[in-house]
């Protein structure tokens, strides 16, 4: 017999935007995710992603500072979490080994945030 699971899905936040952030975590919340971070920078989400204690993440690609979240995005894959990246519309090119995942526009909705995590975590 399998243990039942007592929660949902952790989900692992890196977004440098304080508002988006928030908000992501508030739909997360609703939809009953627990959630980890948020990260702002690739230091501080590279740290998070070596903690584990997640199931999926979804990812701002361009951080503050004019970071670019690629290093981040190598941990995720080599860790084996399923993540997603988040834009804001621009349209930076992907590492070919990243052309696969799962892209979410920004403004985020509550429904497509809902969406993309069932995608995601069914993989």
């Amino acid at each position: 017999m399998q243990p039942l699971m007592s929660s949902k899905p952790a989900i692992l936040i890196v977004e440098d935007e304080p508002l988006i952030a928030m908000m992501v975590e508030d739909f997360l919340d609703i939809l009953g995710y627990r959630t980890i971070g948020p990260a702002d920078n690739v230091e501080g989400a590279l740290d998070l992603v070596r903690a584990g204690g997640f199931d999926a993440a979804i990812l701002d690609v361009n951080l503050r500072g004019g970071e670019v979240a690629w290093p981040v995005a190598d941990a995720l894959a080599e860790a084996g979490k399923p993540f997603m990246l988040a834009t804001g519309g621009q349209s930076e090119a992907h590492p070919a080994h990243h052309a696969g995942v799962s892209v979410l526009d920004k403004p985020f909705t509550l429904d497509g945030l809902k969406s993309a995590f069932e995608r995601l975590l069914a993989r």
